[in-house]
């Protein structure tokens, strides 16, 4: 089968891999107050979609009761790693970037103080320990929160199960297969779905994030942010500008709904507020043409790390920011 891919298409996926695998290898870091960088663009960005209601024990809170103190936490889809990067120390570590959704959400509010500790491999143990990063460890996100805060936005829970790896893992296995299903083969492997049952394991680690900033940060309003849709949610994908196969490309499908289920799950059942950054982003995977896409594919077309959302990715996670907060 590899025989019948051409030569370039094989150099650039194994060029793409590496810097997947990179990402999954990647560790973030914790920061410096950073300051707000641009105003949210309104130009491609995400359409009004709906999200889950308020639970009853939720304050309503409006865009102008959130002049006090913002702090961003979460992993690389956060840190927007490689677009608009930031100067040194912590923030250069954790490839955080200066157009990343809470830097442009900060612009629009205009926060008292603002403090963006997202991290490129970030995950929920990342929230409460320290963190190795190439430049030594970061604090825990966690101590960058405290009871001055006004809102807490916290997108975290990929690098729990893996997300790099599992990219890694499937675009390789997709070389091999490419109009089959290796990947859900291999992760369902003995009757089990490893997958799925990360996921369930990683519920109470998020639910347990959430008890510690409510702890800290009493009178916030805690937003946790869902992951972007990245594969297009019909059809068989795109191989091999996304390396999936095309049988794998509704089981992981299936994987990332069931994340964000989670996610939502355990935002309502914890005072908090999920945002749905999925459902606009339907129609903006990674499949799609440079200017329409928010998520890059294997191979990427704009400054982004693949399977990772660009700068309008970034854009329309902020604008979906904005909406839920009105």
């Amino acid at each position: 089968m590899l025989a019948t891919v051409h030569r370039s298409v094989l150099v650039a996926a194994g060029c793409a891999l590496l810097l997947v695998a990179l990402a999954a290898c990647g560790s973030g870091s914790s920061g410096k107050p950073n300051g707000p960088g641009g105003a949210v663009p309104t130009s491609g960005g995400a359409a009004p979609a709906a999200s889950p209601a308020r639970t009853a024990g939720q304050r309503h809170v409006r865009p102008a009761d959130l002049g006090g103190a913002y702090v961003a936490l979460g992993d690389s889809f956060t840190a927007a790693p490689l677009e608009h990067q930031q100067g040194g120390g912590s923030a250069a570590a954790c490839l955080r970037s200066q157009q990343d959704y809470p830097a442009l959400v900060a612009a629009a509010l205009h926060p008292s103080s603002f403090v963006n500790v997202s991290c490129f491999g970030a995950s929920t143990t990342d929230m409460t320990q320290a963190q190795r990063i190439a430049t030594g460890v970061a604090p825990p996100q966690l101590a960058a929160v405290s009871a001055a805060d006004t809102l807490v936005t916290l997108q975290v829970g990929g690098d729990d199960i893996g997300v790099g790896r599992i990219a890694v893992t499937c675009a390789a296995l997709s070389l091999t297969s490419p109009f089959g299903s290796p990947c859900r083969q291999h992760y369902t492997a003995g009757g089990t779905d490893q997958l799925a049952r990360a996921i369930a394991q990683t519920g109470p680690k998020v639910a347990s994030v959430l008890g510690a900033i409510r702890d800290r940060a009493p009178h916030a309003r805690i937003l946790v942010v869902g992951y972007p849709d990245i594969l297009p949610v019909s059809g068989n994908g795109c191989w091999p500008e996304v390396a999936v196969a095309r049988g794998d490309v509704p089981y992981l499908r299936g994987i990332e709904t069931l994340l964000n289920a989670m996610l939502a799950t355990e935002a309502a059942a914890h005072g908090a507020t999920f945002v749905n950054t999925y459902a606009p982003g339907v129609g903006h995977d990674a499949c799609q043409h440079a200017g329409i896409k928010w998520v890059e594919g294997l191979i990427p077309t704009s400054l982004a790390v693949p399977f990772h959302p660009n700068a309008r990715g970034e854009q329309a996670m902020a604008q979906e920011i904005l909406r839920v907060l009105q």
